[in-house]
């Protein structure tokens, strides 16, 4: 069993000047989607298991591939992501089952030597929909500088018997970042950070 796969759509974004300050380097966004036919559309199925089976490794392996092909490398992703947009005609649980899974993240979280979980959005929406992918540092969930979204939309995307799977990163974090971390504020309130057991 193999996902039919209408087609995969690129976003990459460079931003040059943020703040009406020129970045020190391009701060760089970019997402991989697949645009996948629903194969519970239009009707209650007790158990989606079978399919989430069959297609997270297909579609974690692939759209991981062309990730790191954006990238450069793995080791050049900082802030990592994943989505899925369910058309009209099916479960927000249809488009959390394909990108909930094992199966399917452990592909970019390895590639990318991640320590930290993938953010995510699962929504539902017609063609053009907003895609919103939230980021977050790949290996520190405190990293502010790093919570980030990828936004775009396909035009055609999803038809209501569609599903959009979403990969998205980020190679570095805002430019001219100034709020702090979590730790910093975590201190500020008086909690010991040498002891998790105090925060």
């Amino acid at each position: 069993m193999q996902p039919e796969i209408r087609k995969i759509v690129t976003y990459d974004e460079e931003i040059l000047i943020e703040g009406f300050k020129p970045s020190d380097k391009p701060w760089r966004m970019f997402a991989v989607a697949a645009v996948i036919k629903n194969p519970w559309a239009g009707r209650y199925v007790e158990d989606l298991k079978p399919e989430i089976h069959a297609f997270g490794p297909v579609l974690g392996e692939m759209m991981t591939k062309r990730m790191i092909a954006l990238a450069g490398s793995g080791d050049a992703i900082e802030a990592y992501g994943k989505a899925a947009v369910v058309g009209l005609n099916g479960e927000i649980e249809h488009a959390s089952g394909l990108i909930h899974t094992l199966r399917f993240g452990n592909h970019y979280r390895e590639a990318v030597g991640a320590k930290s979980y993938l953010a995510f959005t699962n929504t539902r929406g017609g063609a053009n929909a907003a895609i919103m992918v939230p980021l977050m540092d790949k290996n520190d969930a405190g990293r502010r500088s790093h919570y980030l979204t990828v936004q775009f939309a396909i035009p055609d995307a999803p038809r209501d018997d569609e599903i959009v799977i979403v990969l998205g990163a980020a190679t570095s974090g805002r430019p001219h970042h100034r709020i702090g971390d979590r730790y910093q504020d975590l201190k500020d309130l008086g909690h010991d950070l040498d002891n998790p057991a105090a925060v």
